[in-house]
């Protein structure tokens, strides 16, 4: 199983919260996006769309192994209540990076995402909108009103299965304004 590698990482932490700045390189992903649908109704859907084109639903068939995490774009209102836009995610393998095979679902897209720097926060249990938005909320008290990083969305991570009982890692992750 194959995670998504940090270059360069460091643990802070800010009154009792501890989270991590973390620099990713660019790599293809393989996406499906929605509108117009909440993010506990569809996130399960999607999800097993890019499970499956990993697993070898692609016009190679080619099993990929596994890949971590699954990172789901959110984009909030002013209010913290997310829309009903979002977008999943998942890197392509190392060895796939090249020449990712073709999906076979024409609603998944192979996209070149840009390097990145993330100020991620871990969280145990199984994860829905008002988990992440939690997590969101006390990332955001825990940077304060004037760190550098995007307000307008943000990253949902899951790195376990969907039934994975216990022991699951979920984090948010908030992109850093670059310099």
């Amino acid at each position: 199983s194959e995670t998504a590698v940090c270059l360069d990482c460091w643990e802070t932490f800010t009154d009792g919260v501890s989270f991590e700045v973390r620099r990713y390189d660019a790599s293809k992903f393989a996406s499906v996006s929605s509108e117009g649908r909440a993010f506990d109704q569809v996130t399960g859907e999607l999800v097993r769309k890019l499970l499956m084109y990993i697993g070898g639903s692609n016009e190679q068939g080619e099993a990929m192994g596994t890949a971590a995490p699954i990172i789901i774009t959110v984009y909030p209102r002013n209010d913290g209540v997310l829309s009903r836009r979002l977008v999943v995610g998942i890197r392509i393998p190392s060895v796939y990076q090249q020449s990712p095979p073709t999906p076979t679902d024409s609603a998944i897209k192979i996209e070149e995402r840009p390097g990145m720097t993330v100020y991620a926060l871990q969280f145990g249990g199984f994860a829905g909108e008002s988990e992440y938005r939690a997590e969101a909320l006390r990332l955001t008290r825990t940077l304060g009103e004037t760190a550098p990083f995007q307000r307008k969305q943000y990253f949902c991570c899951s790195y376990d299965p969907p039934l994975k009982p216990y022991g699951r890692r979920n984090e948010v992750w908030f992109l850093q304004d670059e310099p």
